[in-house]
């Protein structure tokens, strides 16, 4: 009967985390917006605007801004403020010129004057040869309608419908006559060495009048409503010195660009709006359909599934060694009375006095702990906050904004870990340790990130993050971050120095030959692969959300799996450290450390062949980012996963020999 409960509250554990991203997906104060066709409403608005966001391709990690390619401009007067997060994660939102009045549908409306592109003019050919080469990279629109994003639709595999969040350019047809990307959709699109720019749109509005909710009885008799989606289709148009009625006319030809020549171009950009009533689709539920298009959830399961099996194996083996091997080891040496029977000692208990003998670099040890700890309780903390639907698609940016205030308002745990370490290991240059933990770590990250944004500062890319957004970073980590972390390494060294369960020998104890299995380097690449089966299917979802523009949202499953994460890190590092033990070798400290935090180099080896096999990244300035981004990640889940080796192994190593009689 207990185990039935048991099950059963597991069950609504692990349900109520999956859903808790949706049902409470618009809790940061995200409040609807109703629309209607008459101005004279004050309840409601008429004017329906849209935002134009960066331009980016899974050719290329080298994203754009909107003007860069000379598309139709808008004033940039208006542009809606941007958050920390969306600028560091290089979005830039402006107004777009596109007039969209609620319940007022358009048919074929010229956008902005046509754009003419002459052979005899360098700076005519430039701009050309810049639109050209977005379309050939397959550079993805990405538009925003009442903070929703607008979304192509099509027919994929298996009669299925994929609805994207971005859309093409254009498309491109190389010269033997195969098309690329979008042109495989069309087949209009079939001249070979020729570009196809999609130069018109037909945008679908669908709307909720809210006659079953209470907000309706605002509207009154207006016609009016909540937008619930966004679609279009984009099309290449040849308008002919900017004719109208060429949209409707299914003989009208495409925009064609030649690959070679020298011929003038003459582009004008149109678009058709309609309205339509959707009442199956609330204002509450109206992204399920976009993230229906994102990756299943049975394969989440999976994941979880599979990463349960290998807690479950850890869990049997740790449990095995606590309640029985070492039970009984216990239970012998505290019956030991005399002096004779001291001999018969083996194993760990024969390390007593050197298990807490201090390690070498013990700075280093310690320095990497307080930044683990640090990006630990991050991490943490932010899951929650997702989990809550705070960091929910919707809310733009919020995720990074969250991840790097806390991560600068959480210096102070940090200070005060490594600085209670360091005064354990016997260390006495505490400037030098306060110093180290607030420069080192986050300086390599920094480091890293500056030499990757001068790389996007020349090419032009809207991911470069501005001077003065560099020195509000810069503000936050001198700030606050470094501030905070002096506080907690002051009350770290004012604290007592951490009493051990045994003496320490003044002479070291020699360690005997190790076999290959106890030597220290197999035992480290051994204890990394555990951790990372856990993990490695959330992971291509999450790099897939990085690099393919595709939304994550199961923070529920995310949560699961770095519970499991940690898990699985404790129990490996304690296994491994046991072992270890048992054979004579004391060298736990940076080897606990190690075993789990090796867990990165897989991490790094599976981001290798993530971009190799499923990217289509070109170019040695996206393949330097591509790996340049990489190697921050990597290093951070190297001290993440340390710090949780390291205190698992620490905890475990005092347990044990807080409760052997030793003499």
């Amino acid at each position: 009967m207990h185990s039935l409960i048991s099950e059963k509250m597991l069950k609504i554990l692990l349900i109520s985390l999956l859903l808790g991203p949706v049902w409470s997906f618009y809790l940061p104060g995200l409040a609807p917006v109703t629309y209607c066709k008459s101005a004279d409403v004050t309840t409601c608005q008429n004017d329906i605007k849209l935002f134009v966001n960066r331009l980016n391709s899974e050719e290329s990690v080298i994203p754009f801004e909107y003007h860069h390619f000379d598309f139709c401009e808008a004033a940039e007067d208006s542009s809606p403020a941007e958050n920390l997060g969306q600028v560091v994660f290089g979005e830039r939102i402006r107004p777009s010129p596109y007039t969209i009045k609620f319940g007022e549908p358009q048919t074929c409306t010229i956008l902005c004057a046509t754009k003419k592109y002459r052979s005899n003019d360098a700076e005519s050919v430039k701009k050309l040869a810049q639109l050209k080469k977005g379309i050939f990279m397959n550079y993805q629109h990405h538009w925003i309608v009442d903070n929703m994003p607008v979304t192509w639709c099509y027919q994929v595999e298996n009669q299925m419908h994929y609805c994207s969040t971005g859309f093409p350019m254009g498309c491109y047809v190389d010269k033997e006559g195969k098309p690329k990307d979008a042109c495989v959709i069309s087949h209009e699109y079939s001249q070979s060495d020729t570009y196809y720019i999609f130069n018109h749109v037909d945008i679908t509005i669908s709307y909720h009048n809210g006659q079953d909710e209470d907000w309706g009885k605002y509207l009154g008799n207006v016609l009016g409503g909540r937008i619930v989606a966004v679609k279009l289709v984009p099309r290449s148009i040849n308008h002919e010195g900017a004719e109208k009625g060429k949209c409707t006319d299914p003989a009208a030809k495409p925009m064609a660009i030649p690959a070679t020549g020298t011929a003038d171009i003459d582009i004008t950009y149109s678009y058709s709006i309609t309205f339509q009533q959707n009442q199956a689709t609330k204002w509450s539920s109206r992204w399920d359909y976009i993230l229906e298009s994102m990756p299943h959830t049975n394969i989440q399961w999976f994941s979880i599934l599979n990463s349960l099996v290998i807690v479950l194996f850890l869990s049997g083996m740790v449990a095995m060694i606590l309640l029985r091997t070492l039970h009984k080891d216990i239970a012998r040496y505290n019956q030991i009375d005399s002096g004779e029977d001291a001999q018969e000692e083996f194993g760990w208990k024969l390390v007593h006095g050197d298990i807490f003998r201090p390690p070498r670099k013990g700075m280093l040890l310690s320095v990497f702990l307080g930044s683990g700890i640090q990006l630990f309780s991050m991490a943490s903390i932010t899951l929650v906050f997702a989990c809550l639907g705070f960091l929910s698609p919707a809310n733009r940016g919020a995720l990074m904004t969250c991840a790097l205030v806390l991560y600068v308002c959480l210096g102070t745990p940090a200070g005060y870990v490594s600085s209670r370490i360091y005064k354990s290991f016997g260390g006495e240059k505490w400037k030098s340790n306060v110093l180290l933990t607030s420069m080192l770590c986050p300086g390599i990250v920094f480091a890293h990130f500056f030499i990757m944004n001068l790389v996007l500062w020349y090419y032009g890319s809207s991911a470069a993050i501005p001077f003065f957004t560099l020195v509000a970073l810069l503000a936050l980590w001198f700030g606050v971050s470094v501030p905070l972390t002096f506080v907690g390494a002051y009350f770290g060294f004012r604290k007592p120095v951490i009493e051990q369960p045994v003496r320490t020998n003044q002479i070291p104890r020699q360690i005997p030959d190790q076999s290959i299995y106890t030597q220290p380097i197999p035992g480290i690449i051994m204890g990394g692969v555990l951790p990372f089966g856990c993990i490695f299917i959330q992971l291509f979802f999450v790099l897939n959300s990085i690099w393919s523009s595709q939304i994550y949202y199961m923070y529920g499953f995310l949560f699961l799996v770095f519970l499991i994460l940690v898990i699985t890190c404790s129990e490996t590092t304690i296994l491994l450290c046991y072992f270890h033990l048992c054979a004579e070798d004391y060298h736990w400290w940076w080897r606990s450390f190690l075993t789990s935090g090796f867990t990165a180099l897989y991490l790094a080896i599976y981001c290798i062949h993530y971009f190799f096999t499923k990217l289509d990244i070109e170019g040695a300035a996206s393949t330097f980012l591509y790996f340049g981004y990489t190697s921050i990640m990597v290093f951070c889940f190297f001290l993440l996963t340390g710090c949780i080796g390291f205190f698992a192994c620490f905890w475990f190593v005092r347990k044990i020999y807080s409760v052997v009689k030793v003499d």
